[in-house]
This record gives C-alpha cells, structure tokens and sequence, in this order.
C-alpha cells in the first residue's frame, strides 16, 4: 500500500531558528512532492499528521506523538506475481490448445501457418501485458522513493530543533551519528504508532480473559499450598532466582543489541584480507601509474626539454575502505575492481602537452672571399668563419599530474547524507581496526596532533624561529593531497614550501615536491644537522628519490604534515628506515 507522507509542525519560537526554519521549509516541500504522487494513487483522501511536543519537564527530551487521524484507503500496489498466475492459467489452456494444433500442423501447411499467427498475437499481448504493469509499478516506485525523501527530510528537521534545544548536541562525529540513529528510530517509532495502539487493544483483551479464570486458579493454587508447604519454599525461592537471572539476561542482551548496532556501525564489516587486498590493488594502480611517468622520456622521446608539475601519488588506505564499506558493506576483493578502477581515475589525471617555442642561437658558418694578388695581379679566394643569429623550434613536452585527494573524489562521488555520515564515522574510529595497515604513515584519520615545546636556545637562531612561527600556525592541519596553502591545508611537500615561502627569511622556492626541495639545498650529513635543516625521507611511496619532507626541530624531532600537521620522532623504526638525508636551504 503506498502511503502519504507525514507532516510536522513545528511551534513559532522552533521556526525562529534559521536552520530548523530551513529544515521544516524543506520537509514540508518534500511532503507535497510525496503526497502529489500518491494523489495519483488515492481513492479517498484525508491528511495524516505528525506533531511534536516539548516535554516543560525534561527540556532536553522531544516526543512525537499523532494527532486523531483517518488513514486514506489507497490503491494496492500491483503484484507482480499476481499477474504471472493470472496469465498462468490462460497460458495452460492455450499451451493444451497449441499441442493439438501441433498434432495435425506437419499435415496442413495452413493450420500451421494459423499457429504461428496466434503465437505472434499472444507474445504482442504479453508484451502489452508486462508494459501496462510496469507502467503502474513506475507510479508506485515513485511515491515510495519521494515517501522516503520525506521521512529523510523529517528526521532532519526534528534533529535541528534537537541541535537548537541542545546547543552541544555531541562531541565528535560518533556521538552525532548515534544522536542522529536515535531521532530516527523515535520518529519510526511514532510513525508506527498506530499499530502499537491495536496491539495494545488486543492485549487488554487477552488479559481481561484471564482474569475470569484467575479466581478459579487461585483457589486451586491456595488448596495445593496448604498440603505442599516445603515443596512450594523450595519453587520459590527458585522463582525468583530464575527472575534476577532473567532480568539480567534481559538487560543484557537489549545492551548488546544495541551495543552490536553501534559497533556494526562503526566497523569495517569485510574480511582482512579482502581489505588489505583491495588496497594493494590500488597501490599496484598506483605504481603502474608511477612507472608510466618515469618511462615518459624513452615513450616519448625526442624533445628538447621535459617539464614536470607532479602531486604525489598516494592515498589514504582508511579512506578507501570507508567507502567501500559504505556503498558494498561485507565485500570482496573481487567485487570491488571497477570501483577501484573509478576511484583511481577521479583521483589522478595525467596530461602531457607539447609546447613549441621559437628561440634563436648563434651559429658558426663558413664563406669564401676572392682576394687579388698586387703583385702579380693574379686573384684566389680565401675561406672564413663568421656567426648569425637562427630561429628554430624549441620542442617542450610539459607532464602534469593532478592528484584531487581521494577523500576529495569520494565526497563528490553522491553519497547520500546518511552514507557521508556513516563515511565520517569510519574515519573516526578507523572502521575499529586500528592497526590493519600497519605503519604506513598515511593510514590515519587525522585528528589529534603531537605538540612539542622546543627548547628555548634553539630560537635564539632568528631564522629557525621564523619558520617555526609560520609551521606551528597550522598544528592539527589535515592531509590534503596535492594540498599547498591554509585555505586547502596541506600535502608534506606543500607544507614546507609555504612555510619557506611565508617564514620570512627571504627565500621564494615556490611549490615543490619533495624531490624538487632537496634541489633547493646543499645536501649535509646528519651529524652536522641543525634546526631549521630540512628532513627528507624516500621510499614510503612509491617514487623516485625523496619521497617525504619535514622540517627538523632539534633532539631528534621534526614538524611535518602526516594526517595531521604534527610534530614527530625521527627515531621511529619506521622514519629511520624510510630516512634519506637533511638538506640546508641555500
């Protein structure tokens, strides 16, 4: 049965609200999209409401609650399987008139040729048939989808009249989310209210019924007492045993349910292996799209000069798998390819363009000249060099690599607000598998940041303050691929570059990669480093040389964007196997 959609309303000092204003504005045009369509389907029609009431007594409490209301008689939902027998039975009789046809039809060429005409008129009304039930299933669908828009669009609002009446509704991400789960279970509550109301009828039935048989009962049970005394102590006592017990049970196990709710909520619901295999697929996608970029001058050969404008080829594994787990929830590594496919091609795009400039150069020619002896008069000709300047074409291929953050690409993939919510919640809580990936440095959700309070000679070097002035601006920064300046945050690369750039100590290196800012210094061994030195790294992703920058702060110390901008050990097993060299900036 397709049904109208519910209405809430809201008191004038809700409405005063800007965002619950907004949130019942758009519920109640989502209400009249979802009501138009059912109209198409309604035989009688009467409004259905929903109304809220503040509880004076508990302020931080909303109830709903529906009004008296008559439910509109709607038209049935057109059953598929109501039709196939339906057709079934006529389909016998002519399949019963089609084998006696099939008897004599070798013997009559015309009896033949007549069943075939009546299969052709059979398969056309078939097919008329499944078009006219598909056509009223169109109309159902409809209403159902715009229904669910509404109710979504319900429980929207009454959570921003919860945020206006509770100026902190939550903390973090997590308890939003359950705060969220819990105004919808409410609402679906309500909804169902009327149901509740018939059981309950039916109930109070059932125990009026026993009432009349319970004088009857007890009188029996009072005979059987008084000749049973010690065997009666012994049972009761086990009663109420038997009671403690089962109320904790009880308890327990509505804990759990709701306990195994929030977990499932939270948690990454696919095999390991199926986890980390799929995000070794992405890092083989990765690397393949690595090596096409180091073999661009043996694949394309031939031009004078190479330039490259390259983000870092990288991910965040936790990111991955929170949103596969959102759109596939226990999938496979097999299942998941194309969309690892789709992911990787929104998140990378290289390009390569061929530039051509017109330059000119010095070049060396030869000539003769005719010279005439003044003795003898005779005449030879002599050879010289002289230079001109040439055009010629300068042939450029410019490779470009765009990386648009994965986090970025999944929240424009459309995910629904419930899904982006859920996506948000796996990131906090890191699918409740924290140490899946092991130590890739990229596998974090960001968040909290290391301080560390660096000692006070080291700022006495003035240029060493300035850049620690500018980092510690931007502690607790999240790691944004390709990512260069406040308004976007940061990539490790793009950090450093801004922090020399904005420092003040007068250098301008512009934005580099990791690579590109080992190239703004003299290379220096790691005994003579000194804070202020820049860090450099290879080998936690798959490139070429230095591979990760940070600033080093001192007493084996650096500040360097992970996921957050944060102060970190290079003494870790993992930044001294992954360590390259310090570079001072010329």
């Amino acid at each position: 049965m397709a049904k109208k959609p519910t209405r809430l309303h809201f008191s004038e000092d809700d409405l005063a609200d800007s965002k619950v204003r907004k949130a019942a504005a758009h519920a109640e045009k989502t209400a009249d999209k979802a009501e138009k369509a059912a109209d198409k389907l309604v035989s009688q029609k009467k409004a259905t409401k929903l109304k809220m009431e503040g509880d004076a007594s508990a302020s931080r409490k909303t109830k709903l609650r529906f009004e008296k209301a008559t439910f509109e008689e709607v038209s049935e939902r057109p059953s598929r399987a109501k039709q196939v027998v339906t057709r079934g039975a006529s389909a016998s009789v002519l399949a019963k008139a089609h084998q006696s046809i099939s008897e004599y039809e070798n013997d009559n060429v015309g009896v033949q040729s007549a069943q075939e005409g009546m299969k052709a008129v059979e398969n056309t009304a078939y097919t008329v048939d499944y078009a006219r039930y598909s056509h009223k299933m169109k109309a159902h669908d409809k209403a159902d989808k715009l229904l669910e828009k509404s109710d979504k669009a319900n429980v929207d609002a009454l959570y921003e009249k919860f945020k206006k009446e509770n100026p902190e509704p939550g903390s973090n991400v997590i308890s939003r989310w359950k705060q969220k789960q819990a105004i919808k279970k409410e609402y679906a509550a309500a909804k169902a209210g009327k149901d509740t109301i018939k059981g309950t009828a039916a109930t109070a039935k059932g125990t009026e019924k026993a009432a009349k048989s319970a004088k009857t009962v007890t009188e029996k049970a009072a005979e059987f007492c008084t000749t049973h005394s010690k065997a009666i102590l012994i049972v009761l006592i086990g009663g109420v045993l038997f009671m403690i017990v089962s109320s904790m049970f009880s308890s327990c196990g509505a804990m759990f349910q709701g306990g195994m709710q929030t977990v499932l909520g939270t948690s990454f619901t696919a095999e390991d292996e199926d986890i980390i295999g799929a995000d070794d697929d992405y890092k083989a996608l990765e690397a393949d799209l690595r090596r096409e970029i180091d073999q661009i001058e043996q694949t394309h050969s031939g031009y004078d000069e190479y330039r490259y404008e390259l983000d870092e080829i990288n991910h965040n594994p936790y990111e991955l798998a929170a949103y596969l787990t959102v759109k596939f929830e226990d999938y496979t590594r097999s299942e998941v390819q194309s969309t690892l496919q789709w992911l990787f091609e929104q998140q990378y795009e290289l390009t390569l363009t061929e530039e051509v400039e017109i330059r000119t150069r010095t070049e060396t020619r030869t000539g003769t000249s005719t010279h005439t002896d003044s003795e003898t008069g005779e005449t030879y000709e002599e050879e010289y060099e002289y230079e001109v300047e040439v055009e010629y074409e300068y042939y450029i291929l410019n490779v470009k690599l765009r990386n648009r953050g994965l986090h970025n690409v999944i929240t424009g993939a459309g995910l629904s607000e419930d899904e982006m919510e859920r996506y948000e919640v796996l990131l906090e809580t890191r699918g409740n598998r924290p140490d899946i990936f092991g130590d890739d440095i990229y596998a974090t959700p960001g968040g909290e940041y290391t301080d560390y309070d660096i000692p006070g000679e080291a700022l006495t070097d003035t240029r060493f303050a300035n850049m620690v002035r500018e980092a510690e601006k931007y502690l607790g920064y999240p790691y944004v691929w390709g990512g260069s300046s406040p308004s976007t945050s940061f990539d490790c690369s793009g950090f450093v570059s801004w922090v020399l750039n904005h420092c003040g100590n007068g250098w301008s290196v512009g934005r580099q990669t990791a690579n590109g800012l080992m190239g703004c210094c003299d290379i220096i061994p790691k005994s003579s480093a000194k804070p202020g030195d820049l860090i450099f790294f290879q080998g936690t992703y798959n490139t070429a040389g230095a591979s990760h920058v940070g600033i080093y702060v001192g007493n084996g110390m650096m500040i360097h964007c992970g996921n957050p901008i944060s102060y970190a050990s290079i003494e870790t097993n993992y930044w001294q196997q992954h360590f390259y060299c310090f570079g001072r900036v010329r």
